[in-house]
């Protein structure tokens, strides 16, 4: 076959020409290389963590913030609820499904002389948050509703959680001591942790998922301690009481709507209740109720952020200054070429067979930068890791389809960059070349 005859000649130009051909390889697999780690970054930092149902789950926002200075400067309301609003909207039950939730921490004290307490990461949140969010399970499932309601002491460890505690073996039904008071077990999760971790992004948007899960409940009995994110636009007085009467915003509220109707209704009831609050002194600043899906959420929030945006163009900017480079040097080489080219010509080599060759000869450079791009790119992700380090957690690794992108775009860039080169070389003037020789 013709291709097999031009994949051996290329070989053969690329080995007769190693330096040159070094030169080009690298260069492409610099730029690729760049590229590919910030377009990796971004890539997995702009995923969408629940493709299947993304557009159901919404985040509520409600602006009961004070009325002489907005909450953000370009006007959105904060990002979190108070405990009245927060509460009230889960009692009222007008969705699909409901979560109230927020993060706290807590201490677990095994069993045993020799067990030592332990710190964890915890998520008060209520029985929908499971089946909202597609939680897997490897022993037992999530609470019901009745375990809210009732304001039931019961638990979901993670899998980590479990082995530690537990030993790995089916822990459902059993007790846990978490800060000083017993809990029943209930289920463990199997490995769970999006990225980004949209149903909470107030404390970082790529932070692992938590180690224990508990009815949100457990905050206002103070049968565990609420963390994360709080703010307040008036004092709330003293005692713990008095702060979840207060104004500040702490909880996030999570609804799933499976239509556009639905939708539609909850708004008309947060437009409702808002009025409502209206008429008893609260709310004072404009109606500015939202509703956004997770993708709008993670958007609005800027996960992905303008640095990381700024940094991948530059990247690409140094992949076109590395193919204007490469495209010099395949001009050198392929007129270097004018007289072998112009003899063919003169046997009866067309243009279309010698663009074919040199064409197939970039393609073939191009193919050995993007190998050296995927090393250069790994490199550079290993870098990231180490500089963030948990931050960008899960975010710095090349997956099939970034490996795939990575070979393609160096593909095409090196025969972006041949064009040229290619078509000088296929208009070397046969006559003259054989005159000069």
């Amino acid at each position: 076959m013709m291709f097999t005859y031009y994949l051996r000649l290329a070989w053969i130009s690329i080995i007769k020409h190693w330096g040159l051909s070094l030169v080009m390889i690298t260069a492409i697999g610099l730029g690729i290389g760049a590229s590919m780690t910030t377009v990796t970054v971004n890539y997995l930092m702009s995923a969408n963590p629940i493709p299947h149902k993304s557009s159901q789950l919404y985040n509520v926002q409600l602006d009961s913030w004070d009325v002489n200075e907005p909450y953000n400067d370009d006007g959105s309301p904060p990002e979190q609820l108070t405990y009245g609003d927060g509460t009230y909207l889960m009692n009222a039950k007008k969705a699909f499904r409901q979560n109230i939730q927020a993060q706290a921490n807590a201490v677990i004290e095994p069993e045993g002389d020799d067990a030592l307490p332990f710190m964890v990461t915890a998520r008060a949140n209520s029985a929908d948050f499971f089946t909202m969010f597609d939680v897997p399970f490897l022993y037992g499932s999530g609470w019901d509703a009745s375990s809210d309601d009732n304001k039931q002491q019961v638990v979901v460890l993670n899998n980590e959680t479990n082995q530690r505690v537990f030993g790995g073996e089916n822990s459902v039904g059993k007790n846990i001591k978490i800060g000083g008071n017993y809990f029943k077990v209930v289920g463990v999760i199997d490995y769970w942790d999006p990225k980004p971790r949209f149903y909470d992004i107030s404390t970082g948007a790529f932070n692992d998922s938590e180690e224990i899960f508990v009815p949100f409940s457990m905050i206002a009995e103070e049968k565990i301690g609420r963390s994360g994110n709080t703010n307040c636009w008036k004092p709330s007085g003293d005692g713990f009481q008095a702060f979840l009467n207060s104004e500040c915003v702490w909880l996030q509220f999570w609804v799933e709507l499976p239509n556009a109707q639905a939708k539609e209704e909850y708004m008309s009831f947060l437009g409702a209740y808002v009025e409502q609050q209206k008429a008893l002194g609260r709310f004072e600043r404009p109606i500015n109720n939202r509703l956004n899906n997770v993708m709008e959420w993670l958007e609005q929030q800027q996960v992905v952020a303008d640095d990381a945006i700024m940094m991948m163009t530059m990247s690409f900017m140094f992949l076109l200054v590395c193919l204007l480079n490469t495209v010099g040097l395949l001009l050198a080489k392929f007129i270097g070429k004018a007289p072998e080219i112009g003899l063919r010509q003169a046997l009866g080599a067309s243009r279309r067979t010698l663009f074919a060759q040199y064409i197939i000869e970039s393609a073939c450079i191009g193919i050995a930068g993007g190998l050296l791009g995927l090393v250069f790119a790994w490199l550079g992700l290993q870098g990231i890791a180490s500089l963030y380090g948990d931050m960008l957690k899960g975010l710095t690794g090349l997956d099939s389809t970034m490996i795939v992108s990575a070979i393609g775009l160096a593909i095409l860039t090196s025969i972006f960059a041949g064009l040229y080169p290619t078509w000088r070389a296929c208009n070397v003037q046969p006559s003259q070349q054989l005159k000069s020789q």
